[in-house]
C-alpha cells in the first residue's frame, strides 16, 4: 500500500485543532486523529465539529478504549469518526464489541499495544481478533519516565520490525519519533505515518509547535509519499 501520513492533533482547544488540521491538510496530510486530550477536552463534539470542517476526510478517533467498547465506537462513529482506537490489554470481550460496533457502523479499528510486556505477541492478538490496523506504541509517561532515571529512552523503532513481520494488516509506529524517525517508518513496513507530539504539537503544553510548522509538515509528507507503492505488507 502506499505510506499514509496522520497528524494527531493532541489539543484542547477545537478552534486551534481546525486550524492545526486545516494547515496540515494543506501540507499534504492524508489522516486526521482526534487525539486524546483534544477527546477529553471536547468530546464527541470536537469529533463532530472535525467532521463537519472535512467531510471527506478519514478521522482516527484516539480513544483508548478499555470497556464499554461498543458504545464508545458506536458514539464515535456516528459523530463522524472512520476509525477508533481498542487497547491490547482491555478484556478480548471489549475489543470483540469494538469491532462488532465498527462492523455496525462502518468504522475500522486500530488495535494499540501500549504497556503490553510483549508488544509483538499483542499485535499478533489484535489482528487474531479482526483489528484492520496495529498501532505499535511506546507511551508518553513511559518515555519521559524512563529517561528520568537516566536510562535510554524507548522508541516504538526498537520492535517495529518484529511487530510489521508479525502481522499481516498495517502497522503505526507511535511514540516520540524525531521528524528523522518518522519519515523512516515505512522502511521499516509501516506505511502508517502518524506525526504528533514532540514533532508538530509541543509535547509539555499540548499546543501547537512554535515555527513554520506548515513548510515542515509539507517538506515531511512529500518524502514519505515518495516512497509509492514500494511501501507493502507482505
Amino acid at each position: 500500500m502506499k505510506p499514509i501520513v496522520q497528524i494527531s492533533l493532541d489539543l484542547t482547544n477545537i478552534d486551534e485543532a481546525l486550524e492545526t488540521a486545516a494547515m496540515a491538510l494543506r501540507a499534504g496530510v492524508d489522516w486526521l486523529e482526534a487525539g486524546t486530550p483534544l477527546i477529553l477536552a471536547e468530546g464527541l463534539h470536537g469529533v463532530k465539529k472535525l467532521r463537519e470542517a472535512f467531510p471527506s476526510i478519514p478521522i482516527v478517533a484516539d480513544l483508548k478504549t478499555m470497556d464499554g467498547g461498543y458504545l464508545e465506537a458506536e458514539m464515535m462513529a456516528k459523530a463522524g469518526a472512520t476509525h477508533v482506537v481498542v487497547m491490547a490489554r482491555a478484556h478480548p470481550e471489549t475489543i470483540k464489541c469494538v469491532l462488532k460496533a465498527g462492523n455496525d457502523f462502518g468504522a475500522k479499528v486500530m488495535g494499540d499495544n501500549l504497556g503490553c510486556p510483549d508488544m509483538v505477541q499483542a499485535a499478533r492478538e489484535l489482528e487474531d481478533l479482526g483489528c484492520d490496523y496495529i498501532v505499535h506504541h511506546i507511551g508518553y509517561d513511559e518515555r519521559r519516565g524512563i529517561a528520568a532515571m537516566g536510562m535510554r529512552m524507548p522508541s516504538p523503532l526498537d520492535q517495529l520490525k518484529e511487530v510489521v513481520n508479525a502481522v499481516s494488516v498495517p502497522v503505526q509506529a507511535v511514540g516520540g519519533l524525531s521528524l528523522e524517525q518518522a519519515i523512516q517508518c515505512p522502511l521499516y513496513g509501516a506505511p502508517l505515518v502518524v506525526l504528533g507530539a514532540p514533532l508538530t504539537i509541543d509535547a509539555d503544553a499540548f499546543k501547537t509547535a512554535d515555527g513554520n510548522l506548515e513548510a515542515s509538515l509539507r517538506m515531511i509528507c512529500e518524502k514519505i509519499h515518495a516512497y509509492g507503492d514500494i511501501v507493502n505488507k507482505k
